[in-house]
């Protein structure tokens, strides 16, 4: 224990002299670090110092050359620069040299071009003056003047020239020709050769043969009132004359007709002639006709091959068969254009059913001009737009007498074909007076032609010869009045076929031998 305090106090005593010892020493040591550290901050500071001056040194040596650089660079540009402004102005310089020279030249040119234009004007001066005393001489040895002599030379020059002008016509009317009226011909020929229609002459009365003449009596009634219900119910005139065993019935309406002849003919069959018995057989009449008319529509349209008509179509087409143009039977005349149309449109390559559709349709308003005022052609035209016909056939039917101006080879074809149907030996009848007048006005068209002597419609008017003065007309002027009077004649006259115009001149002489 005591040994155990003893060592307690002499540490007590101890501890603070090693204490102070410990710091006196460290504090030595702590100086004497920072007086090196002093050192090596002053020497690092020197260090920078002289290390900033090097590279300031370094940095103002590269400026400088860098500056020595730059301004080698420039003086060679600006050397450049003066090397390529001395070229362009020595090449100004030619220039200018050039065009002063050029500017010389066009100069004397000028007074050279002045000189001869002053020595031009005197020279036509003075051939004008030759001109006039050459021309004075001509007149004076001539006797005509210089506008009369012009006027002459126009004269023969357009001579000469209508002369030309006729014989390159004369020979591309005849190439033409040859090569058009042969294809035509064959075509033509080919077409009505295929097609032969019976022609039936129509006309607008009916008779009916009677068993004896008693039966014009039961017919008449009592106080004439079996006639009078016959008429009223038919729309028809009964003519009883002295004709022995036959009664005529009279009208315009076909359909109607029919239907009267068809009642008569039952009622004298039958015997039983009164007012009710009468209008029976009207309606039993009537419902035969339109039976008839249907199945003559229906007959038309398969003898020709077309399919899928309106059925009113084929109803009016039916009516048809009892509607006549000039004799010729309406049907028949539109079945036999529907065949040429066929056969001429196989041969020229184009679609021949439709080319037959429209020949059979081209006539159709002609089934409604007793009941529809208008024209066939317009009447025709509201039927197939009504119901809703293809365009070309409503172009077709629209243009096939001209009333337009045919646009589709289709129109072309129906027109040729309903001329070849209506021109056809028989095919038609005309009156007298149409006829009469329709030669009359050919030959005043032909006689109004200056130059024209004589003219005469022979040929039953298929042909119009016409004598021309010879001393007016040359040779080559014919061909000019024929085609003059050949486009009058289309524009001013309708007609079947075609018409020839026969030019004749003729120059005679006489004398006596005495």
């Amino acid at each position: 224990m005591q040994y155990l305090i003893g060592a307690l106090l002499a540490f007590i005593v101890s501890a603070p002299i090693f204490f102070f010892c410990g710091t006196a020493y460290r504090k030595r040591v702590a100086e004497k670090e920072i007086g090196s550290a002093e050192e090596q901050a002053k020497k690092i500071v020197e260090d920078a110092a002289r290390e900033a001056e090097a590279k300031k040194k370094e940095s103002l040596i590269e400026a400088k050359e860098e500056i020595l650089r730059s301004k080698n660079e420039a003086d060679r540009e600006i050397k450049e620069r003066r090397n390529e402004v001395s070229r362009l102005e020595r090449r100004i310089t030619q220039k200018e040299e050039t065009l002063d020279r050029k500017t010389e030249a066009l100069e004397r040119k000028d007074e050279q071009l002045t000189k001869k234009l002053q020595e031009n004007d005197l020279l036509r001066e003075q051939i004008e003056e030759v001109l006039r005393q050459h021309t004075a001489t001509l007149e004076r040895l001539s006797g005509i003047t210089a506008e009369q002599a012009k006027d002459e030379l126009i004269s023969r020059m357009e001579s000469e020239v209508k002369h030309e002008l006729a014989q390159r016509l004369d020979e591309m009317e005849t190439q033409f020709k040859e090569e058009a009226d042969d294809r035509a011909r064959n075509i033509l020929s080919l077409a009505i050769q295929r097609c032969a229609a019976d022609h039936v002459a129509e006309t607008t009365i009916s008779v009916v043969p009677l068993p004896n003449d008693e039966m014009k009596g039961r017919i008449i009634g009592r106080e004439g009132r079996n006639i009078r219900t016959f008429e009223t119910l038919t729309g028809m005139e009964l003519i009883i004359d002295d004709t022995p065993e036959a009664i005529t019935i009279s009208g315009f309406d076909p359909i109607r007709r029919e239907i009267a002849r068809i009642a008569l003919e039952k009622l004298i069959s039958d015997g039983r002639i009164h007012p009710s018995r009468i209008e029976e057989m009207v309606e039993k009449a009537r419902r035969e006709v339109d039976a008839v008319i249907k199945q003559a529509g229906e007959r038309a349209t398969f003898e020709v091959g077309i399919h899928g008509l309106n059925n009113e179509l084929v109803k009016l087409l039916g009516r048809l068969k009892f509607r006549t143009s000039y004799g010729q039977n309406m049907l028949k005349h539109s079945t036999e254009v529907a065949y040429l149309a066929g056969v001429i449109a196989n041969e020229l390559g184009v679609d021949a059913t439709l080319a037959k559709r429209a020949g059979l349709l081209h006539d159709i308003g002609k089934a409604m001009t007793q009941e529809v005022d208008g024209s066939h052609v317009e009447i025709g035209v509201d039927i197939a737009r009504k119901y809703r016909e293809n365009k070309d056939v409503i172009h077709a039917i629209e243009a096939h007498h001209n009333d337009v101006e045919p646009r589709t080879i289709v129109a072309v074809i129906v027109q040729a074909a309903d001329a070849i149907s209506a021109a056809r030996p028989g095919a038609r009848r005309e009156d007298l007076e149409n006829y009469i007048k329709r030669l009359q006005k050919l030959e005043e068209i032909s006689c109004s032609f200056e130059g024209v002597e004589k003219a005469f419609a022979i040929q039953a008017g298929r042909e119009i010869r016409i004598m021309v003065k010879p001393e007016t007309v040359t040779d080559e002027g014919m061909k000019l009045i024929a085609r003059d009077i050949a486009h009058k004649i289309e524009s001013e006259l309708e007609y079947p076929g075609q018409i020839k115009i026969n030019l004749i001149r003729e120059s005679r002489a006489v004398d006596y031998a005495k």
